[in-house]
Order: structure tokens, then C-alpha cells, then sequence
């Protein structure tokens, strides 16, 4: 007889039952679940280091307040609206009508703003200056 079949018969059970509740969650996830905080690390590390050389350089006293609010942002938008928001932000002062591409549109104005709020919101969870 298995090592399986004899550890049910001697009372062992309870530990493959709980063993295969504890598994099956994981198993019925679906592939479609979006999922939160999703910023690639390029792009957390293109924040964090933009983040600190604005508050003064490189240092630990800027690095960690960074990391939080790059987080902070991450589960209030996706890591495609951010990029859109800083692609809009960055070249909509761009003279003629290369810049009235960023400049005008209103999905433009939308990503700019929500972008706005959302560091808005992070500098004040994190305490940024």
C-alpha cells in the first residue's frame, strides 16, 4: 500500500485535506484579473530617481518618501495611463503644432490632470515637500 493511503488510514488526512484547500484558490484564478500596482520597474525607477534629483540628489532621505509615492501612484492609475500622462505632460510645451499634439487633446488634458492629482495625492501620503 502507498505512503499516501497509510497516512489516511492513520488519522493523517486532515493535513491533505487542509493541504488541498489551502492549494485550490491559487489554482482558480483567471488569467483576466487586472493586476493592481502594476508599474514596470523601468518605470518606478525613472520616478524614483526624477523624484529625488528634484528634492536635492540621490540620498536615502529622498529615496524612501520617492518609493512610497511611486507606489501611491501605481493603484491609482495604470502603468500605460502614466506613461500616456508623462508623455503629454513632457512635450506639450513644444512650440507649433508638434506640442498641439500633447497640447490639445482631450485625453491630453484628462492624463494631465488625473497624473496631477494622483502626485498630488502621493506627496501628501508620503510626505514629500
Amino acid at each position: 500500500m502507498s505512503r499516501f493511503f497509510k497516512g489516511i488510514r492513520s488519522g493523517q488526512s486532515n493535513f491533505w485535506i487542509f493541504s488541498f484547500i489551502l492549494i485550490l484558490p491559487g489554482c482558480a484564478s483567471t488569467p483576466e484579473q487586472k493586476l493592481v500596482n502594476d508599474f514596470s520597474t523601468q518605470t518606478r525607477v525613472e520616478y524614483v530617481l526624477e523624484c529625488m534629483n528634484q528634492r536635492g540628489g540621490q540620498s536615502y532621505q529622498f529615496f524612501y518618501p520617492c518609493v512610497c509615492s511611486v507606489d501611491k501612484i501605481a493603484t491609482l492609475m495604470t502603468d500605460e495611463e502614466y506613461t500616456q500622462a508623462q508623455t503629454y505632460s513632457r512635450f506639450r510645451s513644444l512650440p507649433g503644432e508638434r506640442g498641439s499634439v500633447f497640447r490639445d487633446p482631450p485625453k491630453s488634458r484628462d492624463l494631465r490632470k488625473r497624473l496631477e492629482e494622483a502626485k498630488s495625492l502621493a506627496a501628501k501620503a508620503c510626505h514629500l515637500k
